[in-house]
C-alpha cells in the first residue's frame, strides 16, 4: 500500500539506532515447557521528519522473549541470535522505508508489505523445523513501531494517543479493517479515537503473574531463593503489594497438577482477600475437554474459586489457521481470551468465529497492531485485557498506556518487578508509581505530556554502545 502525503504532519523515518539491554532474572520464569533465567531487551531510537523538515526523536523497547514467540526444541541461543539479527536488519530497513503518513499508517504498511519479505529472507537458509515464526519477527519490529508513534507525538508536542483521529490520520479505519460478515459493523468514518477511553484513568488494578515454578509459601522453599529485600513467596507478594488479581501459569499437559495448582492458589487467594484469578495455559492444550474438566471440577468442588476466575487465557495453539479448534464449550463456562493467537485483527476475527470471546492485547505485537485489534474487537463486542511480556524500563510505559486507554475488563498485568525488580531503577526515580505496586494499584500520574510520556531526558540511564545505526 502506497500512502499519499496529504497532511503537513505526515512523517518519514530518517534515522534508527538499536541497543541491546541484557536483563538477568532474579527468579526463573517458566514459559510453556521452557524456563528462562535471562532476557534481552531491544531498545530503539528513531528520528522522524515532517514535510517541513522538522525532526523529533522517539523511543521504543520490547523484551525479545524467545521462548514465548518461538516455542521449539531448538536451543535458546540460536533463536536469540536469530531474533537479534532480524532487529539489526529492521534498523536498516525502517530507514529505507519511504512511506509517509501517520505512524499507524506507516506501521501497517511495513507490517503488510515488508515484514513478510524480511522473514522469508531470514528463514531462507534454515531447515524447515528451525524457521522463525511470524510472531518472533512481529515482536522484533514492535520496538521500532512504538518508537515511531512516540516520535510523532513528540514532534507535535502532544500525547501520542491524541493523534489517533481525523486531524492527523489520512485514512479512516476502513482502510485497515473489515467487519465480520455476520454483523452490521462499519468502519467508514471511524478512527481509533472512537474506540478509546474518554476518561483515561491514572490508576490501574495490577495482575501478578504466578509462574509455574513460583513458590506459594515458605513450605515450598528449596533453599535456593534470593536473599534480598524483595518478596519471594506468593503470600508475601500478596501482602506486601496488596494484590487483588492473580494470573496463574499452568502446564496444559498435566491435568492433576493444573487442577491442584488452581486449588492451592485459589485457597491462598481467599485467605488474603484476592478478588480475581485467571488461568493461563500458554498454548499447550489441544482439546477443550482438558480445560472444561478443570473448570467443571472447580465449579463443583470449589465454587468460590470458580467464581473468582474472571477469564481463561489462551489454552490452545497460537496458530489458529493450522489449529481451528471449536472452543465454544470453554467460552460457555468462562470468558476465553486470545493472546498469542491475536497477531492482528484477522486472527481476532477467526478466533471469534471459533468461539473466543475476548482479546488480550500486547504492545510487543506492535502499537499499530494492538490499536487495530482493539478497534476491531470493541466494534464486535469483544472485551479486552492488556497483558505483560515482563516489560521493564521503557517497555513498561507504552504497555500501561495501552491498558489505560483500552478500558480493559480489569486493569493491567505487570510483572517485571517480580523477575528483575532492580532493572528499572533509573526509570523508577522519575515514575515512582509505575515500577512498584501499592495496594494492588499502578500509578500513571507521572507520565509526561508528549509522545508516550517517557520523560527520557530526565531518566539517568547509561546505554551500551549501539548494536547498529542507520540513516
Amino acid at each position: 500500500m502506497i500512502l499519499i502525503m496529504s497532511k503537513s504532519t505526515d512523517i518519514q523515518v530518517v534515522e534508527a539506532t538499536l541497543y541491546y539491554l541484557p536483563m538477568q532474572m532474579r527468579v526463573p520464569l517458566k514459559f510453556g515447557s521452557e524456563t528462562i533465567h535471562q532476557i534481552t531487551c531491544a531498545r530503539v531510537r528513531v528520528t522522524v521528519q515532517d514535510t517541513a523538515g522538522n525532526q523529533a526523536t522517539g523511543w521504543g523497547e520490547t523484551p525479545l522473549s524467545v521462548t514465548w514467540v518461538w516455542p521449539s526444541t531448538l536451543g535458546y541461543d540460536p533463536r536469540h541470535v536469530a531474533m537479534q539479527a532480524v532487529c539489526q536488519t529492521l534498523t536498516e530497513k525502517i530507514t529505507q522505508f519511504k512511506h509517509s503518513g501517520h505512524p499507524l499508517e506507516i506501521g501497517h504498511a511495513f507490517i503488510e508489505d515488508e515484514l513478510p519479505k524480511l522473514l522469508d529472507i531470514a528463514n531462507a537458509d534454515k531447515a524447515a523445523d528451525e524457521h522463525m515464526p511470524y510472531l518472533a519477527a512481529l515482536v522484533s519490529f514492535s520496538a521500532f513501531d512504538i518508537a515511531i508513534h512516540d516520535a510523532f507525538g513528540n514532534l507535535l508536542g502532544v500525547p501520542t494517543y491524541d493523534t489517533y483521529n481525523s486531524q492527523y490520520m489520512n485514512q479512516d479505519l476502513s482502510a485497515f479493517l473489515a467487519p465480520a460478515p455476520d454483523t452490521e459493523v462499519r468502519f467508514e468514518g471511524q478512527y481509533p479515537a472512537d474506540f478509546l477511553a474518554e476518561e483515561v484513568p491514572t490508576k490501574l488494578t495490577t495482575w501478578h503473574l504466578v509462574g509455574g515454578v513460583d513458590p506459594l509459601t515458605v513450605d515450598d522453599a528449596t533453599g535456593n531463593e534470593p536473599n534480598d529485600e524483595h518478596p519471594v513467596f506468593l503470600d508475601e507478594w500478596i501482602q506486601s503489594n496488596g494484590l487483588k488479581a492473580l494470573k496463574i501459569k499452568l502446564r496444559g499437559n498435566d491435568l492433576p497438577w493444573d487442577y491442584q495448582r488452581m486449588v492451592a492458589i485459589g485457597k491462598l487467594a481467599i485467605q488474603y482477600d484476592v478478588s480475581w484469578l485467571s488461568p493461563d495455559f500458554n498454548c499447550t492444550v489441544t482439546d477443550p475437554a482438558y480445560v472444561n474438566q478443570i473448570l467443571d471440577r472447580l465449579r463443583d468442588k470449589h465454587p468460590r474459586i470458580y467464581g473468582m476466575v474472571l477469564y481463561v487465557e489462551q489454552p490452545f495453539p497460537h496458530d489458529l489457521q493450522a489449529n481451528r479448534i471449536d472452543v465454544h464449550s470453554v467460552s460457555a463456562r468462562k470468558p476465553l481470551f486470545m493472546d498469542e493467537s491475536a497477531h492482528d485483527w484477522k486472527f481476532v476475527q477467526l478466533g471469534r468465529s471459533l468461539g473466543w470471546t475476548g482479546v488480550a492485547l500486547k504492545t510487543c505485537k506492535t502499537q499499530t497492531g494492538a490499536l487495530l485489534s482493539l478497534c476491531w474487537a470493541k466494534a464486535h463486542g469483544m472485551p479486552l485485557m492488556v497483558q505483560d511480556l515482563t516489560n521493564p524500563t521503557l517497555a513498561m510505559i507504552p504497555h500501561v498506556q495501552l491498558a489505560a486507554h483500552a478500558k480493559t475488563i480489569m486493569g493491567v498485568e505487570v510483572n517485571s518487578m517480580q523477575f528483575y525488580p532492580d532493572a528499572s531503577a533509573p526509570e523508577a526515580k522519575i515514575h515512582h508509581g509505575l515500577y512498584q505496586r501499592r495496594h494492588g494499584i499502578l500509578d500513571l500520574s507521572t507520565l509526561g505530556p508528549t509522545g508516550m510520556g517517557y520523560r527520557v531526558d530526565e531518566i539517568k540511564r547509561e546505554l551500551p554502545e549501539p548494536a547498529c545505526s542507520f540513516q
